[in-house]
């Protein structure tokens, strides 16, 4: 079965609130929502619902409702996804990525690591996360600094993908390391590539939706917290993370939109967490803010 794409285009800013209108409608079921600049001079992204073609009338018709006060005239267009060989295509085109001290890279491309490097290897794969997005990278940066900069004793990686930002956690501080995931293909992901990074302990790997586990129990409260999913869900959780925060405690997170960043802000300030600095790459924001 043939998987599709159905998106609407518009500027960054309406992409953004698409996207939040489009998170609210389909973000407790299995389908990706992303959006993706395409013309930067004339400023157009796309806010896209990924699916299997069979669902393609059901889903247009929901993304319909879902736009119908806000967007009503927004046409819905339709691009069908090639079965792409994606860890091929990493070979092809994905190149080492720096963020900070760290470089993330492909098995092609060990030849690139410089001495001074705390290299990661990721291959594209089944689950989000090889470092090229500017959300990873971003918060790669801000975990260098976090971990140059204050005392962290334990974290949380929330919505963990790949394992690529746990792994550089732990790649830089010895402490525990709890990892978490909604799609346990993508837990599985983690396991293997923290195993091929030479982690063999210290690392805690569970498939959770939200803080729905003994593990944050078991492990937390967190020093760190980092959390790469969304705005929509960063801003829902913001009371439930901070109850799993240390004070003083750092959080990282990203996933979020230029436009969106004010909200998720105010969110977070609401629970007690201030806004301490913004990096910003590619149309998003990675944010540093701490308990108290």
């Amino acid at each position: 079965m043939a998987e599709i794409r159905l998106y609407v285009t518009a500027t960054e800013e309406t992409a953004g609130i698409i996207l939040d209108l489009l998170s609210d409608e389909f973000g407790e079921e299995d389908y990706a929502i992303a959006t993706t600049e395409v013309d930067e001079k004339r400023d157009l992204w796309e806010a896209s619902v990924y699916l299997m073609a069979d669902e393609e009338d059901v889903i247009r018709e929901r993304i319909a409702s879902a736009l119908s006060k806000a967007f009503p005239d927004s046409p819905i267009e339709r691009e069908v996804i090639p079965d792409v060989d994606w860890i091929a295509k990493s070979l092809e085109g994905l190149k080492p990525v720096r963020a900070g001290r760290y470089l993330v890279h492909g098995s092609h491309d060990r030849d690139k690591i410089r001495p001074n490097d705390i290299a990661i290897e990721i291959d594209a794969g089944q689950a989000f996360g090889t470092g090229h997005h500017g959300t990873t990278a971003g918060c790669l940066e801000v975990i260098d600094k976090v971990l140059r900069a204050r005392p962290v004793n334990n974290a949380l990686d929330l919505g963990t993908g790949s394992g690529v930002l746990a792994i550089a956690v732990r790649k830089v501080k010895k402490i525990p390391v709890l990892a978490t995931d909604i799609d346990p293909i993508a837990v599985r992901v983690a396991r293997e590539n923290a195993r091929r990074n030479g982690i063999v302990s210290g690392m805690r790997m569970e498939t959770a939706p939200g803080f729905h586990s003994v593990a944050f129990r078991e492990e937390g409260p967190f020093d760190l917290i980092i959390a790469n999913i969304l705005a929509r869900p960063l801003m829902k959780m913001a009371p439930e993370l901070a109850h799993h925060l240390t004070p003083g405690g750092s959080v990282i997170l990203s996933g979020i939109l230029a436009a969106q960043r004010w909200k998720v802000i105010a969110a977070y300030k609401g629970a007690g967490i201030r806004h301490l600095s913004t990096i910003w790459r590619n149309g998003w924001v990675t944010m540093h803010l701490i308990n108290g």
